[in-house]
C-alpha cells in the first residue's frame, strides 16, 4: 500500500485566465505520451480542442468552465492532473479541486506576472497548505525580465523563489534553458503548430557561447547572481511547508521546457499523506478505504446521460464493486461502475490507491464535500461554499418543459454549478440563482437548454451580497426595503440578501441583535 501510494502525484494547475493553463495541461499529457498530439483553445480551423476543455460551451468560448481530471503514467509515476477554471466566476470549482490535490502548479504569464486571480488562488493554496511549483509561461513572447518576476513573487506573496532552470535570451527571444544544478544547456526546435513534442538538443558551454553569444553569457552571469541571492538548491522542507517555490521557465504552446516541468512535478510534488478528519485526527493512508467527493458532473457522455462523482482516494485500496458507507447519510453505496478519467474519456478502473482520482457513475446521492469510507468510520471536513454576489430569477420559457426544467435545476444545484434558493413568495416555478460571477448564469442557461431540453430566461435581481441568518432574524427582516430572505435548497440554510453593504450596515445598526453571519468569501 505505501509503495503504491508513493507512486501517485495528485496536482492541479492554477492561473489567471489566458495564462495558458489548458494549453499547459495538454502539453504535460503530450510529454507523458498520454496523447499523440496537443490541441489548443484558440487554434486554426480544423485543429482539435484541448482534452480538458470538453464542454461545448468551453470550446465555443475558448475558456475553461469546469475542472477536468486527467490520469496518466509518466515513467514510474501515476499522475492525477486536475485542470481548473481560471476565470474568477468559476473560482468555487477551483477551490473544490484544491481540496483534492497535494501540490499545485502556479502558472504565470511572462508579461503579466502575478495577476489578481492568481493571487486569490495562491491564498487558497496557502490556507490549505498546498505546496506550489511556479512555471513562467510564454517565454517565446515579449515579457518582463526573469529577475523582476522572481522579485515580484517574493515581494507580493512572500514566497521564496528557487529557480530550477534559467532562460537564455529575453522574453520574446527565447534561445534555450540552462539547468542550474548541472549547467546543462538545452535548446528547442518547434514542431509545426506546436502539436508535437519540441525537439531538444543539449549544447556544451563552448557551442552554447558560439551559438548565442552575449545572451548566453548574460544568462551565466545571472545564474551566478542567483546563487548569492537565492541559494543553490531547493529547500524541500520549505517547499512542502509552502514557504518556498521551485521556479521553471518555458512556453507551453510550442512545448518548450514542458518535459522539465513534468520531471519537477514527479520529483518534487509530495506523495499522498494522512488527511485530517472533521475532528482533526489524521487518517493514515494505510487505513481502510476513504475518499473525498470534490466534484459531481452530469451528462459528460450525452449518449448515456449519467452522473459522475469525482472522488479523491485518501486512504486504503479501492476495489471496484466494494460497498462503501456514505458518511452524510450512513447508507451503503455500491461501486460497481468505477472509472478512470481522462477529460471526457473514461475507462473502467478495478483498483485505485491514495492519490488517485476515480469517477463513480450514477452517484445520485453524492454531493461535493461528501465522504465515502469502509470501516472504521471517518468524515472529512466539508468543502465550504463561496459567498454569492450575483442573483437572478430563472424561469422556464416553455410551460410544457417544466418537468425537465425542475430536473435540470436540481441537478445543477447538486453539482454546485450555482446555488439555488427558494422562497414562499416566488415558489418553485421561479427559483433564485445565486452565483459568484455572472458567467455561471450563462452556463446554467446553456446546460438547461442543451442537456435538459428546457430553454429558460433569467431576470437579474438588485442584490449584491448574502448573509446567513436564522428563523427569528428572518422573521424580523421580512418586508424590509432592499432585503429578501430565501432558503438555500441543498442545506436548508436561510440567507438574507441585501442590495449593498450600506443597506446591510443600516439594518445591522437598527437591529443589532439580528444574526447576520458572513459566508466564506466575506470571512476570508
Amino acid at each position: 500500500m505505501p509503495a503504491e501510494a508513493g507512486k501517485r502525484r495528485a496536482f492541479a494547475v492554477i492561473s489567471h485566465p489566458d495564462a495558458g493553463k489548458s494549453t499547459l495541461t495538454e502539453a504535460l499529457a503530450l510529454h507523458a505520451s498520454a496523447i499523440t498530439q496537443a490541441g489548443a483553445v484558440h487554434g486554426k480551423a480544423g485543429r482539435r480542442g484541448v482534452t480538458s476543455d470538453w464542454m461545448a460551451l468551453e470550446r465555443a468560448r475558448g475558456i475553461s468552465i469546469t475542472s477536468a481530471a486527467l490520469r496518466f503514467d509518466y515513467r514510474d509515476t501515476v499522475l492525477n492532473l486536475l485542470d481548473t477554471p481560471g476565470h474568477a466566476d468559476f473560482s468555487e470549482d477551483t477551490y473544490r479541486v484544491l481540496s483534492a490535490v497535494d501540490c499545485a502548479i502556479m502558472l504565470l504569464d511572462s508579461a503579466k506576472g502575478l495577476e489578481p486571480q492568481t493571487l486569490k488562488l495562491f491564498d487558497v493554496c496557502r490556507a490549505r497548505a498546498v505546496p506550489v511549483i511556479t512555471f513562467v509561461n510564454k517565454w517565446d513572447r515579449p515579457g518582463r525580465s526573469p529577475l523582476e518576476l522572481l522579485d515580484e513573487i517574493e515581494q507580493r506573496i512572500g514566497l521564496h523563489p528557487a529557480p530550477l532552470n534559467w532562460p537564455v535570451g529575453v522574453a520574446g527571444d527565447f534561445r534555450g534553458l540552462i539547468e542550474r544544478e548541472t549547467g546543462e544547456y538545452t535548446i528547442f526546435t518547434r514542431t509545426p503548430g506546436g502539436a508535437d513534442r519540441a525537439l531538444e538538443s543539449v549544447l556544451d558551454p563552448g557551442a552554447a557561447a558560439a551559438r548565442d553569444g552575449d545572451a548566453y553569457e548574460t544568462a551565466v552571469e545571472e545564474l551566478a547572481l542567483l546563487d548569492e541571492v537565492y541559494g543553490p538548491d531547493v529547500d524541500m522542507p520549505a517547499f512542502q511547508a509552502g514557504v518556498s517555490s521551485p521556479v521553471l521557465f518555458g512556453a507551453a504552446l510550442p512545448n518548450f521546457g514542458v518535459r522539465r516541468l513534468l520531471d519537477a512535478v514527479t520529483a518534487l510534488a509530495p506523495p499522498p499523506s494522512p488527511r485530517e478528519d472533521v475532528k482533526g485526527a489524521p487518517r493514515a493512508i494505510e487505513s481502510p478505504f476513504s475518499g473525498l467527493v470534490f466534484k459531481v458532473q452530469a451528462n459528460m457522455d450525452p449518449a448515456h446521460r449519467d452522473r459522475v462523482a469525482f472522488v479523491r482516494v485518501c486512504s486504503g485500496r479501492f476495489e471496484r464493486g466494494m460497498v462503501l458507507t456514505h458518511a452524510a447519510t450512513g447508507r451503503p453505496f455500491a461501486t460497481k461502475y468505477a472509472q478512470s478519467m481522462f477529460g471526457q474519456d473514461r475507462e473502467t478502473v478495478d483498483v485505485a490507491y491514495p492519490g488517485d482520482v476515480i469517477g463513480l457513475v450514477n452517484a445520485a446521492a453524492l454531493r461535493p464535500g461528501d465522504t465515502l469510507y469502509s470501516e472504521p468510520p471517518v468524515e472529512f471536513p466539508p468543502i465550504p461554499s463561496f459567498a454569492p454576489e450575483h442573483f437572478g430569477v430563472v424561469r422556464c420559457s416553455d410551460a410544457g418543459k417544466h418537468k425537465q426544467f425542475r430536473r435540470g435545476i436540481e441537478q445543477l444545484d447538486t453539482e454546485g454549478v450555482v446555488q439555488v434558493l427558494s422562497s414562499d413568495l416566488r415558489g418553485d416555478q421561479a427559483p433564485v440563482l445565486a452565483a459568484v460571477g455572472p458567467l455561471q448564469f450563462d452556463v446554467v442557461l446553456h446546460r438547461l437548454e442543451h442537456e435538459f431540453g428546457a430553454r429558460a430566461g433569467l431576470d437579474h435581481l438588485d442584490y449584491t451580497l448574502a448573509r446567513r441568518t436564522d428563523a427569528a432574524s428572518a422573521e424580523a427582516l421580512r418586508g424590509q426595503r432592499a432585503v429578501e430572505v430565501l432558503t438555500r435548497r441543498l442545506d436548508g440554510a436561510l440567507l438574507a440578501l441585501f442590495a449593498d453593504k450600506w443597506r446591510l450596515g443600516q439594518v445591522q445598526r437598527e437591529n443589532p441583535d439580528l444574526l447576520l453571519e458572513p459566508l466564506l468569501a466575506d470571512a476570508a
